[in-house]
């Protein structure tokens, strides 16, 4: 049975394994990966995990253009299926293009409904923060995202070009 549980160094090999099935580059959605995170190494991974943990620390403020953010990570017997992440407020940039929930599902993991139950703890979370909508987007030829963000509700506002390129934008009230 999957579970959704906060990012921790106890997984490097297993997310490894799911970051090396992704293939190259930083896309694997609902991670928080940057491009000068070190995840290979011990010690960089676990920089970049303490700084997911921390990141909806009411006691911390987030970094410059960030928003506090939840990460968790969708694993089933100690194999890292996916990851999802809730930005607490909206930015310029979160409405312009990447919205409040982003999640991916490794390729070997995909078709099992997983995204659909993580969006829907998501937006639970969502709930307790006190949001009483989120912005979700995805890739307008991404047919199984935009399946799972209406089956939670998701009213899709419109389709835009960004900076990054097009995007389906969808509102989901909670």
């Amino acid at each position: 049975m999957a579970e959704l549980i906060a990012p921790t160094v106890r997984l490097h090999d297993a997310w490894l394994d799911a970051h090396r099935e992704w293939g190259p580059g930083l896309h694997e959605d609902g991670f928080g990966l940057r491009p000068n995170d070190d995840v290979d190494s011990p010690a960089g991974f676990a920089a970049w995990v303490a700084r997911l943990v921390e990141a909806p620390a009411p006691d911390k403020p987030p970094a410059a253009e960030r928003v506090r953010c939840t990460y968790r990570w969708i694993v089933e017997d100690d194999r890292v299926l996916g990851g999802i992440a809730l930005q607490h407020e909206l930015t310029g940039f979160l409405l312009r293009v990447a919205g409040q929930i982003g999640y991916g599902i490794r390729p070997s993991a995909r078709r099992r409904g997983l995204a659909t139950w993580a969006l829907g703890r998501m937006l639970d979370e969502a709930r307790t923060l006190g949001l009483d909508r989120v912005l979700i987007t995805c890739q307008p030829d991404n047919v199984a995202s935009a399946r799972t963000i209406e089956r939670h509700g998701g009213v899709l506002d419109d389709v835009r070009d960004t900076e990054l390129g097009p995007v389906r934008r969808y509102w989901v009230t909670l």
